[in-house]
């Protein structure tokens, strides 16, 4: 406690990254400048949330930061419970290459699979 306030920990991890996630994002911020990606969860689609993800150079005030194997992801304070305890992973195919959530807190998708609702 500092000056009589407590700060709130989070017991689980916001957030945790596979291997090829971590690979894939090397990949996509390298160059001169610290680029971090920004997760969070936008209402769209036919269940009602999505994921956005952004690459910026700034932390939002709230957002809540993961760093695994020198990579370090932002999530958004407002995606936060929606996405606690997720992982993320980066998977390729004959068709295909995306990032992908694994989140415990959803309870069912969309046929698509581009939506979901918690």
């Amino acid at each position: 406690m500092t000056n009589g306030t407590r700060r709130l920990k989070l017991r689980k991890a916001p957030l945790t990254l596979t291997t090829a996630a971590v690979s894939r994002l090397k990949e996509l911020s390298g160059g001169d400048h610290p680029q971090f990606l920004r997760v969070g969860v936008k209402s769209k689609g036919c269940s009602g949330h999505s994921y956005m993800m952004e690459f910026t150079e700034t932390k939002g005030k709230f957002d809540e930061i993961v760093d695994q194997q020198g990579v370090t992801v932002l999530v958004d304070s407002k995606a936060l419970l929606t996405v606690l305890g997720s992982e993320m992973d980066y998977v390729e195919d004959a068709l295909s290459s995306q990032f992908v959530f694994h989140n415990p807190n959803v309870k069912g998708t969309c046929g698509c699979g581009e939506s979901f609702t918690v």
